[in-house]
């Protein structure tokens, strides 16, 4: 049975948009078209902007401390600290430049795969109210699958954008976004979005 999600109240929303970096979009070879995801996920910020949600930005970066102090036993970001990946000043780390923050937003840059474990996001958003995240981000299975355990486990209202997110291991995407996912989080794409927070708002375009 298809449950319908429920409408989305803007003022305790928040629209998590992670990983959305140069670098990371331009390591994922199968995108035939490398500009729809961010067109796609920039409509999604304009829609939820233009209702007064919440908009969080998640970048990945490392600085020297940040690398050194990776354990070998990550067996992720070890990699990641032996080859001196990732530098936060580095222009592979940067936004998209369709999804660049604008003043009021947040900005967290972590050090794992999850928007929450390394960052203070989490008091960033329960300071502001927010109760309810939709997610979009790069990859299915590191950043988004992260983040999806970890909010749900702190209680968060999920939403995962399914037009937002992929994965360079397509089984392993079909397999979160059909199997894992939908026990934790409403799964729903941008058009979905559009209709829902116009179901709180119903006088805005």
């Amino acid at each position: 049975m298809t449950v319908t999600p429920p409408a989305l109240n803007p003022r305790t929303t928040a629209l998590l948009v992670m990983d959305y970096q140069q670098g990371i979009l331009a390591s994922l070879p199968h995108l035939a078209d490398p500009e729809a995801l961010p067109s796609r996920v920039a409509g999604a910020i304009a829609d939820m902007r233009a209702h007064g949600a919440t908009i969080a930005h998640v970048r990945v970066g490392f600085t020297e401390a940040d690398w050194t102090a990776i354990p070998p036993a990550n067996k992720t970001f070890s990699f990641f600290g032996r080859q001196r990946l990732l530098h936060h000043a580095d222009p592979a780390t940067d936004f998209h430049p369709r999804l660049v923050p604008e003043p009021g937003d947040i900005t967290v840059r972590k050090t794992r795969y999850g928007a929450l474990s390394t960052t203070d996001l989490d008091q960033r958003l329960r300071s502001r109210g927010i109760t309810t995240l939709v997610l979009a981000g790069l990859t299915t299975s590191g950043v988004v699958l992260s983040t999806v355990t970890d909010a749900a486990d702190r209680d968060y209202q999920l939403y995962v954008l399914s037009d937002g997110v992929t994965d360079p291991a397509p089984q392993a995407h079909q397999t979160l976004m059909t199997t894992v996912f939908p026990r934790l989080a409403h799964i729903i794409d941008t058009t979905d979005l559009r209709s829902l927070l116009h179901e709180s708002h119903p006088d805005r375009a």
